[in-house]
C-alpha cells in the first residue's frame, strides 16, 4: 500500500475477511480459486506492511530483503499467470478458453522474464514521501513495453470471460494501470497494486451471484 504500514495491514486484514467470506460462499474448485483471490492479496499486502517496517524501523531492518521479494513476486510473478487461470478454469466456451489459454501462456512468459530479472539483477526499494519506490534494474524493467505480456494476461483476460461481472474486473485492471502510469510513474508497483485490491469486492459479488443460481 502507498501510505504506511498500518495501512498495509489494515487492507490485508479487509482483504483476509472478504478472501474468507469467498471461499466460505464457493461451491466449485473454479470458485474456489477465483475467491482465493482476495487472501492472496491480503498475504501480499501484508507483506509490505514488513517492507515499510523494514524501511522505516532499524528494529525490522533484516526482514527487508524477504519481504521486497515476497512483495515482488506476488505482484510481478504470480498476477500475470493467476488470473488468466483462474478466468480459464471457470469458461465453458471452447471459444473463449482457447484465447485464455494464449494470454495464460503470455503470462507464464511474462513471470518467467521478470522472475529472471529479480534473480539475476538488483532489486531494492525505498521509502519516497508517503510511497515505496522498487528499483527493477534488468534490462527494460522501467519501460513499458517490458509489461505488455503483463498488461495482456492480466487486464484483457477478465474481458474474455462470459461472465459479465468478472468485466469489471478488467476495466478497474486498465483503468488503475492508466491512471498510475500517469499520476504515480515512479511507484507504479506499489500504488497499483493498492487499486487492485478493489477488484476483491468484484470477487465476492461473483461469488455470491453463482450462490444465487446454485440454490435458485
Amino acid at each position: 500500500m502507498c501510505f504506511s504500514a498500518s495501512a498495509s495491514f489494515g487492507t490485508g486484514m479487509a482483504l483476509a475477511l472478504i478472501g474468507t467470506a469467498s471461499i466460505k460462499d464457493s461451491n466449485t474448485p473454479g470458485l474456489k480459486m477465483l475467491s482465493s483471490i482476495p487472501l492472496l492479496l491480503s498475504v501480499q499486502q501484508f507483506t509490505e506492511g514488513i517492507v515499510w517496517l523494514s524501511l522505516t524501523n532499524p528494529k525490522y531492518e533484516d526482514l527487508g530483503n524477504i519481504s521486497i521479494f515476497t512483495f515482488l513476486i506476488f505482484a510481478e510473478l504470480v498476477w500475470p499467470v493467476f488470473l488468466p487461470l483462474s478466468f480459464l478454469i471457470l469458461e465453458d466456451s471452447a471459444k473463449r478458453r482457447k484465447i485464455l489459454k494464449i494470454l495464460f501462456i503470455f503470462g507464464i512468459i511474462q513471470a518467467i522474464y521478470l522472475g529472471y530479472g529479480m534473480m539475476a539483477y538488483p532489486v531494492n526499494a525505498v521509502v519516497a514521501g508517503s510511497h515505496i519506490k522498487y528499483f527493477l534494474d534488468f534490462p527494460g524493467a522501467n519501460h513499458w513495453t517490458a509489461g505488455i505480456f503483463y498488461i495482456l494476461a492480466t487486464g484483457l483476460s477478465p474481458f474474455i470471460s462470459g461472465n459479465k461481472r468478472i468485466h469489471l474486473i478488467g476495466i478497474i485492471i486498465i483503468c488503475s494501470y492508466i491512471f498510475t502510469r500517469l499520476f504515480y510513474t515512479d511507484y507504479i508497483i506499489s500504488v497499483w497494486c493498492f487499486f487492485a485490491t478493489l477488484i476483491s469486492l468484484v470477487i465476492l459479488a461473483v461469488i455470491k451471484q453463482s450462490k444465487k443460481k446454485a440454490y435458485a
